[in-house]
């Protein structure tokens, strides 16, 4: 089975929420902190959150720089936490946003999908140009990997460029189309190929057009949440619930924080965060 095909799957049997692991040392309680190393503290809460929701997770997304910032220790907890996942079978995203061309993307497609740091699915950002994404092409064409391709993102920030007019057209929409070249020549059982792309739903004129346009490539859905998308921006990325996964990081790894006994259930608030995610999205269904 094709990976893309797996998380179609998973989605289908799960629901499409996927579970943001963006994983502060600040977000972990002081008395899970006690006696343990930053790489035990943030693999352990980790530990916490997926064993509460992987029943209703479709994939699992960890933001390497929330590691990274932290050194060898935050490294080690995001290979411990990888690790963990694929133990219990459980989907990957490596949130690593890499742009690069030739001999350095094949170094970093090698150090992502395979070894110590070895996810399902990494995210890419395109804006050197296709010579940075072929070399991610091996691994794709094994139906074994799959990438998120950024296309139009959630932050304010993306109209400087995104939308720049080329062509009369958007440049966003320039780049999902040479990408979807690519795409359509490992299409799987399910419809969809392994060339995904990162679609911000806090665009409320483009989500439709979007979808249309880009049948046959899963979204990975940021912006609900804390960055306030609205769910049914959401729901118009999706088709019939499903060719995408719908990111909650803080909201679900915060989740506690808004309860007295929070710190001793966090798994309980974590699950509870991911099923309203679903729920305020479902809503929108006889709209």
């Amino acid at each position: 089975m094709q990976i893309i095909d797996r998380l179609y799957k998973e989605v289908e049997e799960k629901g499409f929420a996927c579970v943001g692991l963006d994983t502060s040392f600040d977000y972990i309680p002081e008395k899970n902190k006690e006696s343990k190393s930053i790489h035990e503290a943030i693999f352990d809460f980790n530990k916490e959150i997926i064993d509460a929701t992987f029943d209703i997770t479709a994939i699992y997304k960890l933001q390497i720089a929330y590691y990274e910032s932290y050194g060898i220790e935050g490294m080690l907890a995001y290979r411990d936490t990888l690790a963990y996942l694929k133990e219990k079978d459980l989907l990957s995203i490596g949130d690593i946003k890499r742009s690069d061309i030739a001999a350095s993307a094949s170094q970093y497609a090698k150090a992502h999908f395979e070894g110590d740091f070895e996810t399902d699915f990494i995210t890419l950002n395109p804006y050197m140009g296709m010579d940075s994404i072929e070399p991610y092409e091996e691994y794709l064409a094994s139906g074994k990997k799959g990438v998120f391709v950024l296309l139009r993102t959630s932050n304010p920030g993306a109209n400087d460029f995104e939308v720049l007019k080329t062509d009369g057209e958007e440049l966003f929409f320039k780049v999902g189309d040479k990408l979807q070249e690519l795409n359509e020549k490992y299409v799987g059982e399910s419809g969809y190929g392994p060339v995904g792309f990162v679609v911000g739903a806090t665009h409320t004129k483009e989500v439709e057009e979007i979808r249309k346009r880009y049948k046959n490539n899963f979204f990975l859905i940021p912006g609900f949440g804390a960055q306030g998308a609205d769910s049914l921006n959401v729901h118009k990325l999706l088709n019939d619930n499903n060719g995408g996964v719908v990111n909650n990081s803080r909201g679900v790894l915060k989740a506690y924080m808004n309860y007295e006994d929070g710190a001793d259930n966090i798994g309980k608030y974590a699950r509870e965060a991911v099923l309203k995610t679903r729920e305020d999205i479902l809503k929108n269904e006889d709209l």
